[in-house]
């Protein structure tokens, strides 16, 4: 039986690049190339990379990227998008828990959580952290966001979801979020969401996504070998260093670099 995430992008790639969550690309791949100093000649990860936003635009900017992605339909897309560019990237299907590089990479970046959080078991998410930290050579930085634990306790994650997509320009597709829970168990946030898949269908699905401490990600991370773990504010199209960590920040952004 195929997992809510699987079913969720089988025919959403249309609907999914409307999403207001998905427009800071720009913003978003100037903090990725300030952290590498602009340096052209590192070769880039990008796990979950979906349609290919921020593999394409850094290939734009003369980057060498390869993009992975678990949903052929994404991927389709994602090469579809990087035609009308006129960029090369190298796109493959794969599971971000398995990948089969090692010490091939300077840079590996998942955004937009890129498959990590949305796995139905701790277990799963930690082997997706650890394929990415494989895939670095030494030295290499590992550039990521994940949902925030932080937001749960203080804030309510249907109400965030809802203001988000109210100011989200007239007009946008939007997925509806309902029957919020949120354990204090596991961090776990477990709602329904209804959405229109590219073909017109209505659909709704049971979802259950993992929240993290700030401190569970240092750990984690340094466990994989991990020499430096820094944890910001994720703010949609402008990361910044200056962002300190929030109650208010749905999700972190975590620059990490390799022993």
């Amino acid at each position: 039986m195929k997992q809510w995430y699987e079913q969720l992008f089988e025919n959403f790639a249309e609907g999914y690049q409307n999403e207001h969550f998905t427009q800071g690309t720009l913003g978003e791949c100037d903090f990725i190339e300030s952290e590498i100093n602009f340096d052209k000649g590192m070769r880039i990860l990008d796990i979950g990379c979906g349609i290919g936003r921020h593999s394409i635009e850094l290939a734009r900017r003369g980057y060498n990227v390869t993009g992975i992605d678990l949903s052929e339909c994404m991927l389709n897309k994602a090469r579809q998008k990087a035609s009308e560019a006129g960029v090369s990237v190298r796109f493959l299907h794969g599971d971000a828990r398995k990948l089969n590089f090692s010490n091939e990479f300077d840079l590996a970046i998942m955004l937009c959580e890129g498959g990590f959080c949305l796995m139905e078991t701790d277990e799963m998410n930690y082997a997706i952290l650890q394929s990415g930290v494989n895939a670095l050579r030494p030295g290499g930085k590992f550039i990521f966001t994940c949902l925030n634990a932080l937001f749960p306790l203080f804030h309510s994650v249907k109400e965030f979801m809802d203001k988000a997509a109210a100011e989200a320009e007239k007009g946008t597709p939007k997925t509806d979020y309902n029957d919020q829970k949120f354990d204090l168990m596991t961090f776990r946030s477990k709602e329904k969401i209804k959405f229109t898949d590219d073909s017109g269908k209505e659909n709704e699905l049971a979802c259950n996504e993992r929240f993290y401490a700030p401190s569970e990600i240092t750990w984690q991370l340094k466990t994989l070998g991990m020499s430096e773990v820094d944890i910001f504010g994720s703010k949609l199209g402008a990361y910044s260093r200056q962002d300190k960590l929030q109650t208010n920040d749905f999700e972190m952004l975590i620059v990490s670099k390799k022993q």
